[in-house]
């Protein structure tokens, strides 16, 4: 019985370990991996409790390349559902690089601690907000809720591709370029108002040099409107984020019934 206990909690280990090396907070460059592991180790402790321990826990396929292979499923059952938990911030990074192209600030950038990479300063701003809104609302644990009840609808070594877990999938990825344009909307407007007002007065005054000097009230009017909208892009942040537990466990359905 505690060969049994120790494979379900090794099996669970590796499908929440997973996901949390791609979830936001957890998977960040800061995030200590030993905490990270540590925090993987209890919360698989908590779900394996609960289940019911059969032999066919076991790895009753009997062989070695069986374990692998159950092992290697839960591993990509995890990742997948932590690349759909991190959607958001995939289009946080794509919302910052519109932002820096409206607002002419391409150049200031700078490392991402939550990716690990270089980040334009719009997105990086973007992505505390976020990271703020999701400790704050307690939407981390909401998160490791909705993967412990990825459990009911999808057991382990029970995950099978299908057409519509990737029509689904792709439909998710396809959302990020319509959450970017949704937050970044308002400084687009007021970039394409810039725009129209100067090529009217480069029309008039045609011995303007319409890009010098539209540039620098881009750049001002893109910053006050930034700062004045961050509030409404909060709110589409907050509705992305509480729809993350529900988009994680539509797409464990759809692998449990592949």
């Amino acid at each position: 019985m505690l060969a049994l206990s120790v494979w379900t909690w090794w099996v669970v280990f590796v499908r929440v370990g997973a996901a949390l090396a791609v979830l936001p907070v957890f998977s960040s460059s800061q995030f200590p991996v030993r905490l990270r592991l540590g925090i993987a180790a209890v919360v698989s402790w908590f779900i394996a409790s609960a289940m019911p321990v059969t032999a066919s826990a076991l790895p009753a396929a009997g062989s070695v390349g069986g374990v692998v292979l159950l092992l290697a499923t839960e591993t990509a059952v995890g990742l997948l559902l932590g690349f759909v938990g991190r959607m958001l911030f995939y289009a946080l990074d794509a919302a910052g690089s519109i932002l820096s192209t409206q607002m002419g600030l391409m150049l200031a950038s700078d490392i991402n601690p939550f990716s690990g990479g270089r980040t334009d300063a719009p997105g990086i701003l973007l992505n505390y907000l976020a990271v703020t809104l999701f400790l704050t609302l307690d939407l981390h644990h909401v998160a490791l809720a909705g993967l412990q009840r990825t459990y009911a609808v999808l057991p382990v070594g029970g995950a099978g591709l299908s057409e519509d877990v990737l029509m689904d999938v792709v439909k998710l990825t396809g959302g990020i370029f319509t959450a970017a344009v949704q937050i970044s909307a308002p400084v687009m407007a007021v970039s394409f108002l810039v725009s129209v007002i100067f090529s009217l007065l480069g029309r008039a005054v045609q011995q303007m040099n319409v890009f010098a000097e539209s540039f620098a009230f881009r750049t001002l009017s893109g910053l006050v409107v930034f700062g004045l909208s961050l509030n409404l892009m909060a709110q589409h942040i907050v509705n992305y984020l509480n729809r993350l537990p529900t988009d994680i466990l539509r797409v464990a359905q759809l692998l449990g019934r592949g």
